[in-house]
């Protein structure tokens, strides 16, 4: 993009002209996505970096400078949401490897094996009582790993109503289980996520 035509897509978004993004989209979007997916290698992950990025150029408009490199501003932001996606996945893994050396350990003896036996019954029959179409979506979501869009879809449903039955589902599952204690509680957050 020649630097003249940077420096009216800036001064318009300094100016707060909603057109410009649009222009600004249209020109970098599909080089955002690839960029993180190239990374991410999860389609949901990259639109959503897209998305961010957009809506932090949009936020920071007024910090910009006149003389500002756009390309380089868009791409320093993919860069930063890119990795501030990684270090939540690196939280995530490593509370999951937590979880999951408590469900190591609460295998390690006959006793704990009954337990461990229980609290997977106990999910599944509290999985058995959601409302049916809450169910089936739960499970495809879970046995099948499809996207919200993909059961929306499957299902002839909005991804919206596929959004609150997955997180209708999940709020009740965890607080059944937290009813039967920590390790319980504990075990369905492994488990559900």
């Amino acid at each position: 993009m020649p630097e003249n035509n940077d420096s009216k897509l800036i001064k318009g978004l300094i100016d707060d002209d909603k057109t410009v993004i649009d222009l600004i989209y249209n020109t970098y979007h599909k080089r955002i996505y690839a960029f993180a997916y190239s990374y991410l290698k999860v389609k949901d992950d990259a639109l959503d970096v897209m998305h961010e990025v957009f809506m932090k150029l949009w936020e920071n408009r007024h910090h910009l400078e006149s003389d500002t490199n756009l390309e380089a501003f868009v791409f320093t932001i993919t860069r930063n949401t890119v990795l501030s996606i990684f270090r939540k996945k690196a939280t995530e893994r490593k509370y999951l490897e937590y979880l999951s050396s408590i469900v190591v350990q609460l295998d390690n003896n006959t006793q704990n094996s009954l337990d461990y036996k229980f609290l997977k019954e106990s999910l599944g029959k509290l999985v058995e009582n959601l409302p049916p179409k809450r169910k089936q979506v739960f499970l495809i979501s879970r046995n099948e790993g499809l996207s919200n869009k993909e059961i929306a879809q499957r299902l002839e449903i909005s991804e919206k109503t596929v959004e609150d039955h997955i997180t209708k589902a999940l709020a009740f599952l965890r607080s059944k289980m937290k009813e039967l204690g920590l390790v319980a509680y504990l075990f369905a957050a492994l488990f559900l996520e």
